[in-house]
């Protein structure tokens, strides 16, 4: 049984890893040496940031979409409630005519 102690990696470190890797040609098994991980998961990180990279250059990757969702959402159900509260009025306005009241 082993007791070594799992290590976690933050974001930052993961792509400085496989930068390393790329760009300065720091070897995979020297870089597993140094930091205490195995070859096959620096190979999944390098593996993951090729399929995640290309979300920095999609127009959809905007933090303030979820935002801005939730703006045009909430902005429909403000139309909605004004076009009821303006049918209801216009209703009430009607029976007191009929009623003699305005």
């Amino acid at each position: 049984m082993s007791t070594r102690k799992r290590r976690h990696f933050t974001a930052e470190q993961k792509v400085a890893m496989v930068r390393r890797h790329l760009l300065e040609q720091v070897p995979v098994s020297d870089l597993s040496d140094e930091y205490g991980i195995s070859p096959t998961v620096f190979y999944r990180w390098q593996k993951q940031l090729f399929e995640k990279g290309a979300a920095a250059y999609r127009r959809d990757s905007d933090p303030t979409l979820p935002l801005t969702r939730r703006i045009r959402q909430l902005e429909g159900k403000l139309a909605t409630k004004n076009e009821v509260i303006a049918e209801l009025m216009e209703a009430q306005i009607q029976q007191k005519k009929a009623l003699g009241g305005v």
